[in-house]
């Protein structure tokens, strides 16, 4: 049975798993406005934001961290390791230098989304006023079938599970892009401070 990018019917209201890359010290309101920007310009504004993903190494970025607080959902760290095993169209060597993996953002979204999952939008650098972009996302989901029935494809989730830590941050006033989340599940030890001077991740 084959598999299509998200669309139609089926697909207007599946969910997003979003993907994240981050400098460190990017602020929240440039990680949000990426993430609305990425949602208005793949036609997802309307659909639900299922969770943010990331590296373990940025997930105690505060920027992050925020993000994930202000939209209500989730931020889900994976090993560098775990993501660099995820087929994406436009690896970095650059990032792979930096953080282990040559993809963050999209490697993330595809793995947080689950086995099989397809990417709705690739990866998009943030365009903050007066400075560099800090910040990247890339948008995932579930695929459809021909028949119109969502599914798993197979573009870059490996099969199985996947090892990750959910990192649950909760808002007084969470947005109706997720659900109200209130119970924290850690997988994972927190991750140490990283190291200055590491390049931006994509």
């Amino acid at each position: 049975m084959s598999g299509r990018a998200v669309g139609g019917p089926a697909g207007e209201s599946a969910p997003v798993v979003v993907g994240v890359g981050a400098s460190r010290g990017v602020a929240v309101s440039e990680v949000v406005e990426l993430i609305e920007a990425a949602l208005a310009a793949a036609g997802c504004a309307d659909r639900p934001v299922r969770a943010l993903a990331t590296v373990t190494a940025k997930s105690s970025e505060p920027g992050l961290i925020g993000a994930a607080r202000r939209l209500g959902v989730p931020l889900r760290a994976f090993p560098a390791t775990a993501l660099a095993a995820v087929r994406v169209p436009a690896p970095s060597a650059a990032t792979a230098a930096a953080v282990g993996t040559p993809s963050v953002a999209e490697a993330a979204a595809l793995l947080a989304a689950g086995p099989g999952a397809q990417l709705i939008a690739g990866k998009r650098k943030s365009v903050p006023r007066g400075g560099p972009a800090r910040a990247t996302c890339a948008l995932a989901g579930p695929a459809v079938t021909d028949n119109g029935a969502l599914t798993a494809g197979r573009e870059g989730a490996p099969a199985g599970s996947s090892p990750a830590a959910d990192i649950v941050m909760t808002s007084p006033n969470p947005s109706r892009r997720g659900p109200d989340r209130r119970t924290a599940v850690i997988g994972d030890e927190a991750p140490e401070r990283e190291p200055t001077g590491t390049k931006e991740t994509q």
